[in-house]
């Protein structure tokens, strides 16, 4: 009977089904979040925290309009998650909107988190969102790239905290001496005589008492006679024939410092024998030194030298003692404590007496050129017992910040901290200290405990106008300006000489993040002259590369920094300011392994 009915009136049938097929076929589904956006575009780090907008509608269409719509915003990392579900929606004539503003607490598993919007159709047993929107990935974490003291895993160990210098070391102690060996006329051959043999005694006690040298200079010097020679070689050959002498005498001079030369047809070694001739009146040595100084050629000038009377006898006189090898040597004593003083410093520490043959400022310099940390501490340890001075207490408290640099462990590197705290207490009763205040800064930056670290340098920059002291206050204090948000400020922090890769880069983050480019790239092209294997001055360029749209530069520089740093490496692949390269094929390729580092 149906069959009938509907063969008689197909109309009827295509009048059944017509309301199913709009259904399930030509009903288009609604994109109830197509309008969701988030404000900045990118997240951001902005003083210790994220702050962001999401706004959006839902549309109501008749039937299809949800009932009891509900939008949730979550923040997600593979690490951990935050969801907010109490999203207040209001119900207008043709939508819902909502507009949620939200301010987080920034932690460290945020920065490679995604931002997603969710809609449920507000059914009781809807556990899953019936749509999600991706409305942002990652977090722009910029100023938390500032160099502040953090030991980086691959990177070097930060050196952190200032020692109170007791200035030894910047006296200047460097000594000049002259030694000839002497060669007979036409010879380069070294007899060891009594003269000779001497004069490497000499040389030797000099280097033993000067063992810093500076500059270690041989040259090989010919007297104008005629058996001499008629070239520059025999001076050479007497150079080298001293060279030979030293090595076989166990005198050792770095290859970078010994320069081996000669002196033919020059009358400068005579003019210096001269100024010490005493045979000679002062009018005759005048007429010598006008023909000497007359700036004329060295055949012109020995014409007219003997034209003045006496010459020969001059000559005569003189000319021997220009058959040789001069070793000219500019040395300095290592910095500390002579033999005997280190001997009684030694003495000092195997005992538990109070009483020190050594004054504060020997024991000082000690504690300050002692290469090793271990060192350092025992001497410091021990002037706490013997002198009532700030030194001590805060030099010790350094040593202590700098051996937490040295581990990873976390308890040990927090005890070491308390320690190096405790004693910068003791002396910051004693006295009020700019080096005091800084060390405590510094650890407070450590800590991140960055505001209270910030009132600490202000005052220690309060206390000195000290040039020295101030470059690496400031610069600390410049780091901790850019983690807050002071970006112009901090830019005025830096305005000093650097030679560290990290004070370059740290400006270069200032400029960069006050939207000054140009002196953002100088100052980070000063970063990568500094140290081409610091991979943070790349990294800004990149910044710069990326932010003018320039995509193969960012690439280019990328390459270079992620090589160099892994912490670079993995921030790069989160970054959001490369967002828009990061879809490339280029991109990837970069941090792909090359087939000689994946054959090994």
């Amino acid at each position: 009977m149906i069959d009938q009915l509907f063969k008689k009136k197909p109309i009827l049938l295509l009048f059944i089904l017509f309301p199913l097929l709009c259904g399930s076929i030509m009903v288009p589904e609604t994109d109830f979040l197509k309008d969701s956006k988030v404000t900045p575009g990118k997240l951001e780090f902005v003083r210790d925290s994220v702050r962001f907008e999401v706004t959006g509608t839902i549309p109501i269409e008749s039937a299809l309009s949800p009932r009891n719509p509900k939008v949730a915003i979550l923040l997600k990392s593979s690490e951990n998650s935050m969801f907010f579900d109490d999203i207040e929606l209001t119900k207008n004539v043709a939508d819902y909107s909502y507009n949620e503003s939200i301010v987080l607490a920034y932690e460290p598993w945020m920065e490679g988190a995604f931002l997603e919007v969710q809609f449920f159709q507000g059914k009781k047993a809807q556990v899953e969102p019936y749509q999600r929107k991706i409305l942002a990935r990652g977090i722009i974490t910029t100023p938390l790239l500032a160099k502040v003291g953090k030991v980086n895993p691959d990177e070097p160990i930060p050196q952190v905290g200032l020692f109170i210098p007791t200035g030894a070391t910047d006296v200047d102690l460097s000594r000049s001496r002259e030694f000839l060996i002497k060669f007979d006329a036409g010879s380069s051959a070294i007899k060891m005589t009594s003269g000779n043999s001497q004069v490497i005694a000499d040389l030797k006690s000099f280097l033993t008492e000067n063992s810093a040298v500076l500059s270690f200079k041989i040259t090989g010097v010919q007297s104008p006679e005629n058996a001499e020679g008629s070239s520059s070689k025999l001076g050479m050959d007497r150079a080298e024939a001293v060279k030979d002498l030293l090595k076989q005498s166990n005198i050792s001079v770095r290859d970078s410092l010994l320069e081996v030369n000669s002196r033919w047809n020059d009358w400068f070694d005579f003019r210096l024998l001269l100024r010490e001739y005493e045979k000679l009146s002062t009018q005759r040595k005048d007429q010598y030194y006008a023909v000497l100084l007359n700036e004329s050629d060295y055949q012109s000038q020995t014409l007219a030298l003997r034209k003045i009377s006496g010459f020969n006898q001059v000559a005569s006189d003189l000319f021997p003692s220009l058959r040789v090898a001069k070793i000219e040597v500019v040395a300095k004593p290592l910095p500390g404590l002579n033999q005997s003083q280190s001997l009684i410093l030694q003495k000092a520490l195997e005992q538990s007496s109070a009483n020190s043959e050594l004054d504060m400022a020997d024991w000082a310099i000690a504690g300050e050129t002692t290469p090793r940390l271990e060192d350092k501490a025992k001497i410091y340890s021990k002037m706490t017992e013997l002198f009532r001075s700030v030194i001590p207490y805060n030099n010790l408290a350094v040593v202590k910040m700098r051996m937490a640099q040295r581990t990873l462990d976390q308890e040990t590197k927090e005890l070491l901290w308390k320690e190096a705290n405790n004693l910068l207490y003791q002396a910051a009763k004693i006295d009020t200290n700019p080096y005091v205040l800084h060390n405590q800064g510094q650890i407070m930056v450590l800590q991140g405990k960055t505001w209270d670290a910030y009132k600490k340098l202000s005052d220690a920059s309060v206390l000195t106008r000290n040039e020295d002291f101030l470059k690496y206050n400031e610069s600390l204090r410049g780091a901790l300006d850019i983690m807050r948000g002071d970006y112009k400020l901090a830019t005025l922090r830096f305005d000093y000489d650097y030679t560290e890769a990290k004070d370059f880069f740290n400006k270069g983050l200032a400029y960069y993040l006050s939207k000054d480019f140009a002196n953002a790239s100088l100052s980070f092209e000063e970063s990568v002259m500094a140290g081409r294997n610091y991979g943070y001055g790349f990294y800004g360029l990149a910044m710069i590369a990326a932010e003018s749209g320039q995509a193969e530069v960012a690439l280019l520089q990328l390459d270079r920094a992620i090589h160099a740093s892994e912490l670079l490496y993995q921030k790069a692949l989160v970054d959001p300011i490369f967002e828009e390269i990061r879809s490339t094929d280029e991109f990837f390729q970069i941090f792909r392994p090359s087939e000689s580092s994946s054959k090994d």
